[in-house]
């Protein structure tokens, strides 16, 4: 079977440095496999995203020399590649999870999960652990909870511990279900989550490699999770390291003068990009532009005990020389 990675941005900001490495990382993987490459746009937060921003990044993927063999503008099989337009299978996971016992409402105010938010909670992708306020109210406590607020759904983590191996690790990568807590998988306002539907995604568009960033690494126990409660075969995970600033602070879509789009509009080369992000990853030796294509035969994964990399003030200039 043909390996078959992904990248999938959120169209809520231009792509940085530091997407343009996951997304890179990501497309030489399978490059180098021989495998099929997939892009998907996931705008499943409706309000935070724009269909500009989605335009724009695939502008800059191609121009980064990434291209893609399904996807927006390619079309293919497992259309369509915009979540907003998925959300029919979603709920027909929710049903699935609900007739399994693996949900429950959960009523909790805004107060309540602001406080649990400020709790301290690391690199997380999720936010503290939900304390599971809800997961134990009687048939009249929720009858009384449901007739002054339409609740949220919750999934059910097992207790047991959820280990697994990453493409980036040397030994195995364990979880407790109970620290990771309870995690929403529809909100009250109707949107579906993140965890739920890039899992129903790669599941249903047969993707056997995914490749993202650190920052989501408390994800791939939470998406194991959904992947045995509906029946589905998980892919292999592989996390890189984050693209960091000299300052030691994570790139944002903020910072208009790290996105591929400003870097462009600059008259940078796409060659200097590649070549600075392949010197940060270790792909090459020595600071050269290079072509993505070139890279494919040098690619080698990244590994969690070489990052954070770090974007210095050298860098981004030699990037930006003309």
């Amino acid at each position: 079977m043909k390996r078959r990675g992904r990248f999938a941005p959120t169209p809520s900001g231009l792509l940085h440095i530091g997407n343009a490495l996951s997304a890179l990382a990501a497309w030489l993987q399978i490059r180098q496999a021989d495998g099929e490459f997939i892009l998907r746009i996931e705008d499943i937060d409706k309000p935070r995203s724009r269909p500009a921003y989605a335009e724009q990044q695939q502008d800059d993927l191609l121009w980064l020399g990434i291209d893609w063999d399904e996807g927006p503008r390619a079309g293919g099989p497992h259309a369509p590649y915009e979540q907003s337009k998925r959300e029919e299978l979603y709920e027909d996971a929710l049903q699935e999870l609900l007739r399994k016992g693996r949900t429950y409402p959960c009523y909790c105010s805004r107060s309540e999960l602001a406080s649990i938010a400020s709790a301290p909670h690391g690199l997380s992708s999720e936010g503290a652990a939900y304390p599971g306020f809800c997961r134990h109210l009687t048939d009249e406590e929720r009858a009384e909870k449901e007739a002054k607020k339409t609740p949220a759904l919750r999934f059910i983590m097992p207790p047991e511990p959820i280990e697994f191996l990453d493409g980036s690790s040397d030994s195995p990568i364990r979880y407790d279900g109970d620290a990771l807590g309870d995690f929403v998988v529809k909100r009250a306002d109707g949107m579906y989550s993140y965890q739920l539907a890039v899992t129903v995604d790669d599941a249903a568009m047969g993707i056997t490699d995914v490749l993202r960033g650190a920052d989501l690494l408390d994800s791939t126990p939470r998406q194991l999770a959904l992947y045995e409660a509906l029946g589905k075969q998980p892919p292999s995970f592989t996390h890189v390291p984050l693209v960091m600033s000299e300052s030691g602070e994570r790139l944002s879509k903020r910072d208009k003068s790290l996105t591929l789009a400003s870097i462009r509009d600059g008259g940078a080369q796409p060659e200097r990009l590649v070549g600075a992000i392949a010197y940060m990853a270790g792909w090459v030796d020595r600071l050269e532009p290079v072509a993505s294509r070139e890279l494919i035969p040098l690619y080698r994964t990244p590994r969690q005990s070489d990052g954070p990399f770090i974007l210095t003030d050298r860098l981004l200039s030699w990037i930006t020389e003309s």
